[in-house]
């Protein structure tokens, strides 16, 4: 007995009484197929039990219908080298590629003179989505070179005027500037600083920024001494800067740090000072990650809204893909505030200079 064929879209073609390249429009939901079309064949492949050979469909469309979401190896306390950050983010980018259509391949940044043709000119991924970037300044040339390569990407990180390509980010000097307000209304006058300061690093540099702006609104000085470079967004790092900072045996009464895992390092070194949190020091983060509502006390912190940045980021990209215009975007952040900053202090409180003991 002769084995019964497959239907092809060519059999939908027929019965619908349309051409094959029509049908192959309406089963992609193209809107070049008016919607009773695209019904009557969708119908027509419901009752002749045909599937989509999503493969041999790439092929003609030169499209892998697949995102790969590139990730920066950042330096971790274990094996993982992922910011827990960009883990927040992971979610909401894998249900907005789910929504749209699209599978999503996950790896790290490879960073080498033709890195890109094993997504795109591969066709193992439409569109690359970048998270994380180490040094901006040696990052910025390898943009470029996606750039003149035709490498469809968005990345979440800084905007810039003249930057490489379309960025999804954060208003970070928003976000000192909502933290520095916050802090001064509570009584606080010397607002330490632990993050970089330094062009190559924007994103905390804006933080720092945003947070002088305030304090200069509240006839608040700013000292070099009360900020501390930290480039690494980790624990051990807002540890270690919590330490450098005692060392300078300078006055502070609140404690600004670029991340929440700086501030959790930072936190820990307050306990072994004996520098109560928030009565002695006002400790604030910034990133708002779920670890940050059980510290002890609950962390007060910047959230940036992982979720609507994980949703930006896929559709940036696909309109990329698509041929359509798009823009970089700045998403505001918010203040989230908990126990580690308390209530206002008496405005005849000083800031003695043993309290930096």
């Amino acid at each position: 007995m002769a084995r019964k064929s497959r239907p092809t879209s060519f059999d939908i073609a027929y019965r619908a009484g349309v051409s094959q390249a029509t049908v192959s429009r309406a089963l992609r939901d193209s809107p070049l197929v008016s919607e009773e079309t695209r019904r009557r064949i969708r119908q027509i492949a419901r009752e002749l039990n045909y599937k989509v050979d999503k493969n041999a469909s790439n092929l003609r469309r030169q499209s892998a219908v697949t995102l790969a979401l590139l990730l920066f190896e950042d330096p971790t306390p274990n094996d993982t080298l992922i910011n827990p950050f960009f883990l927040t983010m992971l979610g909401s980018i894998t249900r907005a590629c789910a929504r749209q259509g699209y599978d999503l391949l996950v790896s790290f940044q490879q960073f080498s003179e033709d890195w890109h043709a094993d997504y795109q000119d591969a066709h193992k991924a439409d569109g690359l989505i970048l998270l994380g970037y180490g040094d901006w300044h040696s990052t910025r040339g390898r943009l470029q070179r996606l750039v003149e390569q035709g490498t469809h990407f968005v990345r979440w990180g800084p905007v810039f005027e003249d930057q490489p390509g379309v960025s999804i980010g954060s208003d970070n000097r928003h976000g000192g500037q909502v933290v520095g307000r916050h802090l001064a209304a509570l009584g606080r006058r010397r607002v330490a600083f632990l993050g970089a300061n330094r062009p190559t690093a924007p994103e905390f540099r804006d933080r720092y920024l945003g947070l002088c702006d305030s304090l200069a609104e509240a006839g608040l000085c700013t000292e070099p001494a009360l900020q501390v470079d930290v480039v690494d967004s980790t624990e051990l790092a807002g540890y270690a800067a919590a330490q450098a900072l005692f060392a300078r045996g300078v006055a502070f009464d609140a404690l600004f740090c670029a991340s929440d895992l700086i501030a959790i390092g930072a936190l820990r070194a307050l306990l072994e000072q004996g520098r109560r949190v928030p009565e002695d020091v006002a400790v604030v983060g910034f990133d708002d990650q779920p670890v940050a509502a059980f510290c002890n006390p609950p962390l007060t912190t910047v959230m940036q809204d992982t979720k609507l940045a994980g949703e930006k980021l896929v559709n940036t990209l696909i309109r990329e893909i698509r041929g359509e215009p798009v823009e970089s975007e700045v998403l505001l952040p918010t203040l989230v505030v908990r126990q580690s900053c308390g209530a206002a202090l008496p405005r005849s409180r000083p800031a003695t200079s043993s309290q930096a003991r």
